[in-house]
């Protein structure tokens, strides 16, 4: 390794004497680093627009697979309430269907709400970026 400022060691390891001033070093760096910043941003849009493809089609998919189970669930309730009819009646097998699918539907909503009182939503990220402004000024905390 040499002393001398000017020598510039690149990533094959050789040292170039470089004869440019320090503002025009400087302002190379920034484009580099600038030119890297963007290249970085338009791969994480790419990577985001194949994600967001990819989750649409999902989506899409689960959302018809909904659909078909309604479709099997209402010919059973169907069969169920015309199989009950056969014994206790048609009304009555209806409402007994009726009331069978309110206490599923009361189950899952007691459930699904238990569940969404769990949710906390980010308090480690809204901690962490609270803290973005003061690390940019110079005044961080150490943990």
């Amino acid at each position: 390794m040499s002393d001398d400022p000017r020598i510039v060691t690149g990533s094959a390891g050789r040292g170039e004497v470089d004869n440019r001033p320090v503002g025009e070093v400087f302002s190379a760096i920034t484009a580099d680093l600038s030119t890297l910043i963007r290249q970085e941003v338009a791969l994480a849009k790419a990577e985001i627009r194949q994600s967001a493809t990819n989750a649409a089609a999902g989506a899409g998919k689960l959302a018809g697979a909904g659909v078909a189970g309604h479709m099997v669930l209402l010919f059973i309730s169907i069969s169920l309430w015309w199989g009950l009819g056969q014994f206790i009646g048609n009304a009555w097998s209806g409402l007994v269907v009726a009331a069978l699918w309110a206490v599923v539907g009361a189950v899952l909503y007691a459930s699904g709400r238990a569940s969404l009182k769990q949710v906390e939503g980010l308090p480690r990220t809204t901690e962490t970026a609270k803290q973005i402004p003061p690390a940019l000024a110079g005044h961080e905390e150490t943990s």
